[in-house]
């Protein structure tokens, strides 16, 4: 389907609006909106402020790192325990940091300029923004970007408010399926961009790892899934590139 934008924008305001749209068009705000409202409705569940809930919206920016933040605090956790937790489930964004500064940063890009792209990324924002970046000039891409992550942030707040209110008369199974959006619209969008054979091996090796090690209750399963099945996928890439 083609883009509803111009890739060739005129201005930076221009490009920051182009983004706002694109976020607008994206399968990913709807999918955001209906995720937020289970996170939503989970904060109120455990007690907690709708101040809190939005505040966190806006500084973690990452929904199952939101989950485990509301769920370990509610569950009487220690702070310093809670950290640690949503710290660990965040490593899993610091490839796509690694990978997206890269496409964004120009020949005048400033290191400030960089850090709420850098803050912003997710794995909605960092796939939409990998698919459609490179297709305009480098000095349109980070506006581009915050465009994206500010559209994408619009539709979380929102629906963390509306959740919010809404708690007490959400079911609980509807909640969990709310918050099931996101991980399951992630997965798709992935391996929907999944160009290379290396790409896809990794994410196979990693759909099969994970259950694997979370029967056996490994701890931190869902990091030792990904840095298995991606080594693992690089390995046989390597290997099949020798043997041509």
């Amino acid at each position: 389907m083609p883009a509803p934008y111009a890739i060739d924008f005129p201005s930076s305001t221009a490009a920051y609006l182009g983004g706002l749209r694109a976020a607008a068009f994206s399968v990913f705000a709807y999918v955001l909106f209906g995720t937020y409202i289970g996170i939503g409705a989970l904060a109120y569940d455990f007690n907690f402020s709708l101040l809190w809930v939005t505040t966190s919206t806006l500084l973690v920016w990452a929904g199952p790192a939101q989950v485990i933040l509301i769920s370990t605090l509610g569950g009487g956790a220690q702070i310093v325990e809670a950290a640690i937790a949503v710290g660990l489930s965040g490593v899993r964004l610091l490839p796509m940091v690694v990978s997206l500064m890269p496409l964004l940063r120009g020949p005048k890009t400033k290191t400030h300029q960089l850090l709420a792209p850098a803050h912003f990324t997710a794995v909605s924002m960092w796939v939409e923004t990998m698919r459609l970046a490179p297709q305009m000039p480098a000095e349109r891409r980070i506006p581009f970007a915050n465009g994206i992550a500010t559209g994408y942030m619009a539709s979380a707040m929102l629906a963390t408010v509306l959740g919010y209110y809404l708690a007490a008369g959400l079911p609980s199974l509807l909640t969990a399926a709310l918050l099931f959006l996101t991980p399951m619209s992630f997965l798709v969008s992935i391996a929907r961009n999944s160009s290379f054979l290396v790409d896809r091996l990794a994410l196979l090796l990693g759909l099969v790892l994970g259950p694997i090690l979370a029967y056996r209750n490994v701890e931190l399963d869902v990091m030792w899934a990904g840095v298995g099945g991606g080594t693992l996928a690089y390995l046989a890439h390597r290997l099949r590139d020798s043997l041509r």
